[in-house]
């Protein structure tokens, strides 16, 4: 077996299980717009929020609007992405259709708007980083904001999704004529935003510990010994004093911080500690996480 072949075995097995990846997410997905956005006539924005007001207004199931929106623009970036990335959309658009078609049967798990943009939001966005993660995509303002970008490279993607997102809001709320619509839909759509950052970032966010103190090397060495963390040492200047420096820096697990405070003060009680969030830290002792956004997709 030559490593050609190899190679493309694996490649098809990856795609495959990106396939399925997709489809799981596009399964949770329509849970969240089915079973609690859907029948309280909220809006997850984008192409789902449109399909929703065809939906009450032209009594076309959601799933079949969500298609029919997502032709168009298909068929106007079919040459501009690339051609994986191309039929995993594909595949993800028709399978949240159909299963928002399937769900839509069913009798909704609330009807409490307060209660269906929370778990809705969340549900919708647990759904969609599972999809994002695998560099997939169930088309909608992800595909309008890649072809924009194709015309306007300056665009940035977050910008013209939350611009979609706002203009298709404020449509439903116009043809609800209920203000409580857009109120609620806001929520949803920023909890949709919450859970995708804490699907990649996590919610163990690493801290960064500055530490000034006259005893930096004890200090530093008992860090290592105790937690295995590196430190590193920053040359400063007290302005108030004029003197030079050592400032210890030190990346560590959450958990670990009050552990990191407990030997400062133990061998310097008059250290000067200030502790703030690092969202991603890459390199020895730590989990390197990459996101490759889909956009890297587009070939332009």
């Amino acid at each position: 077996m030559n490593l050609k072949h190899v190679e493309e075995q694996f490649n098809f097995k990856k795609i495959l299980t990106e396939i399925l990846v997709t489809i799981i997410g596009a399964l949770i997905m329509a849970i969240g717009v089915a079973q609690f956005l859907l029948p309280n006539q909220l809006s997850s924005g984008g192409i789902t929020g449109a399909a929703t007001i065809m939906y009450y207004l032209l009594k076309i199931p959601m799933g079949t609007a969500i298609v029919l929106l997502n032709i168009p623009l298909f068929l106007m970036s079919i040459f501009k992405i690339g051609k994986t990335f191309f039929i995993k959309s594909i595949i993800g658009t028709i399978a949240i259709s159909v299963f928002i078609d399937i769900f839509d049967k069913f009798k909704p798990l609330t009807n409490d708007r307060f209660l269906a943009c929370i778990y809705g939001g969340i549900i919708i966005g647990i759904g969609t980083a599972i999809i994002l993660k695998v560099n997939s995509s169930t088309g909608g303002s992800d595909m309008i904001s890649y072809f924009a970008k194709i015309y306007k490279p300056s665009m940035k993607t977050g910008n013209i999704i939350i611009i979609i997102d706002v203009v298709i809001v404020a449509l439903n709320v116009l043809f609800f004529k209920e203000i409580e619509i857009g109120l609620y839909s806001a929520i949803a759509i920023y909890l949709m935003g919450k859970m995708i950052d804490i699907f990649f970032e996590g919610i163990d966010f690493t801290k960064l510990i500055f530490i000034v103190s006259e005893k930096n090397e004890e200090i530093a060495k008992k860090i290592g010994q105790s937690l295995e963390r590196g430190t590193t040492g920053l040359y400063g200047k007290g302005m108030y004093t004029n003197q030079d420096k050592l400032i210890l820096m030190c990346a560590v697990k959450r958990g670990d911080v009050s552990k990191v405070m407990q030997i400062a003060t133990k061998i310097d009680n008059k250290s000067f500690i200030v502790i703030t969030n690092s969202r991603e830290v890459y390199g020895l002792g730590f989990d390197r996480k990459t996101f490759s956004f889909v956009r890297n997709n587009i070939m332009i």
